[in-house]
């Protein structure tokens, strides 16, 4: 049941909603419905919802009235080029845990992300405390450590294995750079578009993470860890067999300030010109 009700006494019968179904399920009967029979074509996309002028829809137990404005604040152009172009990846954080709440926050616009068929399936394997990215740490590098002794480190990833003695010897950290949260995406493998959905996904939590002065670091040396050194750590964190890994993402205060983006190397455009 996807639960399609419209309230009479708002539904001023402009159609938009039938006009912009996806799988085109809606009638006009002169109120919008949906046949039972075709119920199972829905998309879940909630496009009903959210295009009705008046508020007159809901849909899958959702009100319009739970929804966010299109009338709210956003950021102005320049203002959404000017985040884009002076993100940084940060390899330097404080000793410090995020405040809980923020992290909820973040995790939970970032699931407004786009996904392929609109599966709305990745999974966040989150660690938001430093005393549990400790213990993980530790069980990325035994694995290294361990995986390289017996010469079964690929050698593509041998670089692991440097790594991890400088953190064995001297205690510096490469690969977690000493960040206080970790965030995995993934997705069923079953999906659509798995990965592609997964790191969607975490650029839209950078994006908001960022916005809110919290340092991010695509790491893609825990992912290969967990992904072809060592698939048991899939269990120690509870990442399902079934799931797709999509990438990890470490993230936390900035322990160093920047004063200005960095210049592209330039655009690299194939630019498709079929009408000649």
């Amino acid at each position: 049941m996807i639960d399609f009700k419209v309230a009479e006494d708002k539904c001023i019968e402009c159609g938009l909603c039938k006009e912009d179904c996806p799988v085109g399920i809606i009638n006009l009967t002169p109120k919008a419905s949906i046949a039972k029979e075709k119920e199972r074509n829905c998309m879940k996309c909630q496009h009903c919802l959210a295009i009705c002028p008046t508020a007159a829809i809901s849909i899958l137990g959702k009100n319009p009235e739970d929804s966010v404005s299109c009338k709210a604040e956003v950021p102005s152009a320049q203002a959404m080029s000017n985040h884009i172009k002076i993100r940084r990846s940060v390899r330097k954080f404080k000793d410090e845990n995020l405040d809980q709440k923020l992290i909820q926050e973040l995790m939970e616009t970032a699931s407004h992300a786009p996904t392929g068929h609109n599966d709305n399936a990745v999974l966040f394997s989150l660690i938001d405390n430093i005393e549990d990215i400790i213990i993980f740490r530790e069980a990325v590098y035994n694995a290294i450590k361990k995986t390289s002794a017996e010469g079964k480190l690929p050698k593509k990833y041998s670089m692991l294995a440097s790594f991890q003695k400088l953190w064995e010897k001297a205690g510096v950290d490469i690969i977690f750079r000493n960040a206080p949260h970790m965030l995995i995406a993934t997705a069923p493998a079953k999906d659509a578009s798995p990965k592609m959905d997964s790191l969607i996904t975490l650029t839209y939590f950078e994006f908001a993470a960022n916005a809110n002065q919290v340092a991010t670091l695509w790491n893609g040396m825990i992912t290969w860890v967990i992904e072809e050194i060592d698939p048991t750590l899939r269990n120690l964190i509870g990442i399902p067999q079934d799931h797709s890994i999509g990438y990890t993402m470490i993230f936390g205060k900035a322990g160093v300030k920047y004063a200005r983006g960095i210049q592209s190397d330039g655009l690299h455009l194939n630019k498709i010109n079929l009408k000649n």
